[in-house]
């Protein structure tokens, strides 16, 4: 009879796992192991089926979550409904499971649609938790420790920066972007454009997505072996709310990525490469274009020759000088834009961009990712005596295994699952912002799966 936060065993508890994602597997198999049957529902039946092969308690369905009746006849056959499926279709299942009164966990941020279930989700008396990943999930756990020692001690938290970088390992980072694809290019990409908004010195600040790239700069997290240039990512203005730091002056919540990736990228974004809009000689073709006359099309050069391209380039961004300027350009045309290769169209500048990225920058064979998480607390104690705290995750993949990002979220998810088939988690619309939700998580995490952040005063 196995046990879970030291609760009751969890045997004939069931569970529907949704999604058939990179960090369905380490979700899967650790609810195996704690005796839990799991469906795992994928659109395509052979999808669902590669996850359950050697899965002990688990068995394979194809459904579609916009088919409501048969998301209600799966949902209603379990204890626990986990979305891992993109996070426009969570409302769908928490629908789903407000008719069946049954739990829900996802690692997706709660959206506004979610919210608008809220009412209903209490009125049901289930739970749904969200944001038990990494980013978010693993970070709200320290975060919310440290906070909570500090105000506990009568001090306050005058600034808050928080950064995380999925990434090839350093052996890894054999491309000028520094970067390799393990998900879909298109939402990395995507991902830039968000306009971000923070707290800096008591102002509040706004970077449109164009010009996100523009306010990155060199971020020292202690460990000298790495090159880590950080940006804004998003809205991290209601973190002072959510971790109750009206006192924090600064608050940035963003992206670790390696030197000379950002200027790479608002080159990228200069050109017009991040654009959605579809045009004629982007789309499928039996003779499709090649590189270097996509790319001339798509700035408008007079000529696909690289010597044009490169004056329409010089037009629309401005360089810093001209090393970097080598450098660059040497970057797009090892990424194949001045080249006579085919274009593999996919009717965008966006999509038919990354269709090559994928191609190019995947991760080879026996390479590893990394991922790196860490908060900076600018601390005010009660006898008036600053400090400066750090709270650091550094993690590397197993080529022969899960990679550091798939284990990271997978097993916080499966936690969290669990917490929740035990009732450990309270009801309602719920995250994990307070330390009645995060310490049995943050514990669990570092204790029977060896998942923790390093604390440490800097200064």
């Amino acid at each position: 009879m196995q046990k879970i936060f030291g609760g009751k065993s969890t045997t004939a508890k069931k569970a529907l796992l949704l999604g058939a994602g990179f960090v369905v597997k380490p979700t899967l198999t650790l609810l195996s192991e704690k005796g839990v049957e799991i469906t795992v529902a994928c659109r395509t039946l052979e999808s669902a089926q590669k996850l359950c092969k050697d899965v002990k308690g688990a068995k394979a369905i194809s459904l579609d979550v916009e088919d409501a009746e048969a998301l209600d006849t799966e949902v209603g056959k379990v204890d626990v409904a986990i979305s891992l499926i993109p996070y426009t279709f969570h409302p769908l299942v928490i629908k789903s499971a407000i008719r069946k009164k049954v739990n829900v966990v996802t690692t997706s941020y709660t959206s506004p649609a979610m919210l608008e279930l809220e009412k209903d989700i209490q009125e049901a008396g289930i739970t749904v938790m969200n944001e038990i990943g990494l980013d978010p999930g693993i970070d709200h756990l320290y975060a919310i420790k440290t906070i909570d020692e500090v105000h506990k001690e009568g001090g306050k938290i005058k600034s808050f920066l928080s950064y995380c970088g999925g990434l090839p390992s350093p052996e890894a980072s054999t491309n000028p972007l520094g970067y390799k694809f393990s998900w879909s290019a298109r939402g990395m990409l995507l991902a830039l454009g968000n306009t971000a908004r923070f707290y800096e010195d008591g102002k509040t600040k706004e970077v449109s997505g164009p010009e996100l790239m523009s306010v990155s700069k060199p971020y020292t997290t202690g460990y000298t072996g790495f090159a880590f240039v950080a940006y804004p990512n998003r809205d991290s203005t209601p973190f002072r709310e959510k971790y109750q730091i009206p006192e924090a002056s600064t608050i940035i919540r963003g992206t670790l990525r390696y030197a000379g990736f950002p200027e790479l990228i608002h080159c990228i974004v200069d050109m017009g490469f991040l654009s959605q809009d579809s045009h004629d000689f982007l789309k499928t073709s039996s003779n499709p274009l090649s590189w270097k006359e996509a790319t001339a099309k798509i700035l408008g050069a007079t000529s696909s020759s690289e010597q044009d391209i490169v004056w329409a380039i010089s037009s629309k961004h401005t360089f810093a000088n001209t090393d970097e300027k080598n450098r660059i350009l040497a970057g797009l045309r090892w990424i194949g834009l001045f080249s006579s290769d085919p274009i593999t169209p996919r009717s965008t500048p966006l999509d038919t961009l990354c269709a090559t990225l994928e191609e190019k920058m995947g991760y080879g064979e026996g390479e590893r990712d990394l991922v790196f998480l860490q908060h900076k607390f600018e601390i005010e104690h009660k006898d008036g005596k600053h400090e400066t705290r750090t709270s650091t995750l550094c993690e590397y993949g197993d080529p022969k295994g899960y990679s550091a990002m798939a284990r990271l979220v997978g097993v916080s998810c499966g936690c969290a699952v669990l917490g929740a088939l035990e009732g450990k988690l309270g009801k309602g619309l719920i995250a994990p912002y307070t330390p009645e939700i995060c310490d049995p998580l943050r514990e669990e995490l570092k204790e029977k799966y060896g998942i923790s952040m390093v604390e440490q005063t800097v200064v």
